[in-house]
């Protein structure tokens, strides 16, 4: 992790902030880095700003002027509206942390309108083509050995058919998968588990993998293996996404990612309850799932002005 200035104070408080967040929020390491540089870089410009390392008190007295000169800065350094919403996240993570516990109130922060975003929306893949995904003979004539070409579309076609984020799907060990089972137990965000969804021709692509696989694999092993052997990279995941996209003629758009929003948005279109796709997709928030009601409009509409005649 990347030092910064603090007053011995302030350093307490973020440590004790950091240890919350790991054991009663369950957040992961990967976050909690998040969070900590964030603060790192706020107190970073403060040092500067106030000609030294701020002590807790002279937190409690910073106005809505200094957090504007930080988010001038940060811009100035070329961060885009999206960085620097989260990294005014995490600061006001702490904060609110500081006043939960006593150790005063950092009103400036949130005094501070957040940066606008632009709205994007998730763009799925069509039906027709999520489908493809897990055809390895899309991908004949590669030099990759078949069993990589099976473990690529097996990792794809889990992707689609359960819902998952990548980190997910590779999080999963060989213990997690039974061919008989129509369900798999993944580990999400904050280290909530839930059940999603194990089609059957989700299962028969995992199972042509792993008897194609070299590799001896034990119940504690990764169950989708590297080239040596190893957990396999996300990266990995995004070249085998890569090759199937320009077998299939897909847009750049058409990314892992893009597999979990096409999940969610087939389920939606075929009549499928909001509530239940929120769940297999392990969102804490309705309003998170409530976007893809919004890709589905965009879609119907597209539709209509397509094809009716007076569009």
């Amino acid at each position: 992790m990347s030092e910064f200035q603090a007053k011995p104070d302030v350093a307490a408080e973020i440590a004790r902030w950091l240890s919350y967040l790991g054991a009663e929020r369950r957040m992961s390491a990967k976050t909690l880095e998040s969070y900590r540089r964030d603060v790192s870089q706020f107190l970073a410009f403060l040092t500067d700003h106030l000609g030294g390392a701020p002590s807790l008190k002279q937190l409690a007295r910073l106005t809505p002027a200094d957090v504007r000169a930080f988010m001038a800065a940060r811009r100035n350094e070329g961060v885009g509206n999206r960085s620097l919403m989260r990294t005014l996240a995490g600061t006001r993570s702490f904060a609110r942390f500081l006043e939960r516990n006593g150790k005063g109130k950092v009103a400036a922060l949130s005094a501070v309108r957040t940066p606008k975003l632009p709205r994007t929306l998730p763009k799925p893949l069509a039906i027709s083509a999520a489908k493809q995904i897990a055809d390895t003979g899309l991908r004949k004539g590669e030099a990759s050995e078949p069993w990589i070409i099976a473990r690529d579309a097996a990792v794809l076609a889990l992707l689609y058919g359960s819902g998952l984020r990548v980190s997910e799907a590779l999080g999963l060990k060989r213990k997690d998968f039974t061919a008989s089972r129509d369900a798999l137990t993944v580990n999400g965000k904050g280290n909530k588990t839930r059940m999603v969804p194990l089609l059957p021709q989700v299962a028969k692509a995992i199972g042509e993998y792993i008897a194609l696989c070299p590799f001896e694999q034990s119940q504690e092993a990764a169950l989708f293996a590297g080239a040596r052997g190893g957990p396999l990279s996300p990266r990995i995941v995004q070249l085998a996404m890569a090759r199937f996209r320009g077998a299939l003629g897909l847009p750049d758009t058409a990314t892992p990612h893009a597999l979990r929003h096409s999940f969610a948005t087939h389920l939606l279109a075929r009549g499928g309850d909001l509530r239940s796709i929120q769940e297999l997709l392990g969102h804490a928030s309705l309003s998170t799932t409530q976007i893809y009601t919004a890709v589905d409009t965009e879609r119907l509409l597209e539709a209509y002005e397509s094809a009716h005649p007076r569009a």
